[in-house]
């Protein structure tokens, strides 16, 4: 028997070309570099306050609003109507504008309440509201 050898380029080729998976992976490469340049993180800064020794002492700005969970509102250790928070905010605003308004709600009071407390505050002139909790 005889063994036939085929001679030429035709037989030596024994393999893949990896010349088209290479150009592949370099556009990918160079898709992600371009792209990882020009993503920015979302975030939000917050400034928290800074405690010390003695800040304790100094005199409160806000008018306080204590919304409890029976439905009672209380701004300024007097009980009032929640219709009544705008008139009580307004006039509290005519004397100190600079002044802000923090609500402290207790945790069984019901959101439909706080909004309407919000909203009269709002009414009421008063722009910055910060919030508490009860414990």
């Amino acid at each position: 028997m005889k063994t036939r050898r085929v001679s030429g380029a035709e037989g030596s080729h024994s393999g893949i070309d990896l010349a088209p998976m290479l150009d592949f992976v370099m556009n990918l490469l160079v898709f992600f570099i371009i792209t990882a340049v020009f993503a920015k993180e979302v975030g939000m800064r917050v400034s928290r306050p800074g405690g010390g020794v003695g800040e304790g002492t100094k005199e409160s700005k806000s008018m306080i609003v204590t919304i409890y969970g029976t439905g009672d509102v209380e701004i300024e250790n007097r009980m009032i109507d929640v219709r009544a928070v705008r008139a009580n905010v307004e006039r509290m605003h005519a004397s100190k504008p600079e002044n802000g308004v923090m609500v402290v709600a207790d945790k069984s009071v019901p959101s439909g309440l706080l909004v309407e407390v919000l909203d009269q505050i709002r009414l009421g002139g008063v722009q910055d509201i910060s919030f508490g909790a009860t414990r």
